[in-house]
């Protein structure tokens, strides 16, 4: 694979990372084939990512990373029965270690002129596991297809490792993360860093003015604190923010101490943001264990923001509360409970390619 441009850093270059609803040249996803990341309930996953490459596809196109010839042949098996236009599905051969690729695929940034920047993080698996060197090469891997500049986001001569599942922009110099993720002494991401350094780090590769810091992520996130189960940008001065009802809930005073700073933080011109409130399902467990479900890891594409739902009285609040935000869209719910089980829904399997 290519080498990565030498680094200077883009945002001296006039680059910033758009916010997810601006426009998108692509929806790139990976075909899971992993049953340790569903295990005793992987047959499902196939048709569930088959609802949303059809939901997707009828507005973008999408770039599908699978296996080999033989994961190829299933997919488009699967894709051809649930009616998905394949005429905006493309097929991209590499072997991954696992199907998460707002984590393990590449952050764009681009330039007012439309050039592309792939940000390739290094990517480690969230601290936790020990299988990830072939997601650790996805993001040279799209950058080879395309001729884009590559970059390998560098601080004080550590290479960053970042998770896009961590971040969350409004696309004009806004960014939202979690202190447990990042500044967490027990993550094994960047142990040299602290608050200033994220915040340098943003500023010199995405074009952030201003990092607006949440504590902690919701019972049964496997990611230590993603900020794509708490609170997402909807717009340049709107945030949804997951909050729970029920004061004996686990979830109940974590969410309620990050409603509470969203609602003291400002935009960039000193006004407060406006902060909308998301229902959270009832608690999901399978096999014993909690899984992390959460509405705020819908995922904004053109034309359409598809919606994970849990068989809960809330699916529907939580789609209208969506559908109102995004007037011009299509909302639509796709069933996660079976997804979920695999510790993430739609955000964190999509990763969204800027149209330049």
């Amino acid at each position: 694979m290519s080498d990565p441009t030498p680094v200077y850093p883009p945002a001296a270059r006039g680059f910033r990372m758009p916010a997810e609803w601006d426009p998108h040249a692509a929806t790139w996803l990976a075909w899971p084939v992993r049953e340790s990341d569903w295990p005793g309930k992987l047959e499902p996953i196939p048709w569930v990512y088959a609802e949303i490459v059809r939901a997707l596809a009828r507005h973008e196109t999408v770039n599908l990373i699978v296996t080999d010839e033989a994961v190829a042949a299933v997919a488009t098996t699967v894709l051809t029965k649930a009616g998905t236009d394949l005429g905006r599905v493309k097929l991209w051969h590499l072997p991954t270690d696992r199907s998460w690729l707002r984590d393990s695929g590449p952050i764009f940034v681009y330039d007012a002129a439309g050039r592309k920047v792939a940000l390739d993080w290094r990517f480690n698996a969230w601290a936790k596991y020990d299988d990830w060197k072939q997601d650790d090469l996805v993001p040279a891997f799209v950058t080879d297809q395309f001729g884009f500049e590559r970059v390998e986001p560098v601080h004080n001569g550590h290479r960053v490792v970042l998770e896009g599942g961590s971040i969350d922009v409004n696309g004009a110099g806004l960014l939202l993360t979690t202190e447990e993720c990042l500044l967490s002494k027990t993550q094994e991401r960047n142990p040299p860093f602290g608050r200033a350094d994220y915040e340098q780090v943003f500023a010199d590769y995405l074009g952030i003015k201003k990092t607006l810091w949440l504590n902690r992520g919701i019972v049964g996130d496997d990611t230590h604190g993603h900020i794509d189960d708490l609170a997402r940008f909807v717009g340049p001065h709107t945030v949804v923010a997951v909050v729970e009802s029920d004061p004996a809930d686990e979830n109940y005073a974590l969410l309620q101490e990050n409603r509470e700073r969203l609602e003291g933080m400002t935009d960039l011109e000193g006004e407060p943001l406006e902060v909308v409130p998301l229902p959270v399902p009832r608690p999901l467990f399978f096999a014993g264990a909690r899984v992390p479900a959460s509405y705020a890891n819908f995922y904004i594409a053109n034309g359409v923001v598809i919606v994970p739902t849990f068989n809960d009285p809330a699916d529907r609040v939580a789609l209208g509360t969506l559908a109102e935000l995004f007037p011009g869209r299509e909302v639509v719910g796709i069933h996660c409970v079976d997804l979920v089980w695999g510790l993430g829904t739609l955000h964190c399997m999509t990763q969204q390619e800027p149209v330049g």
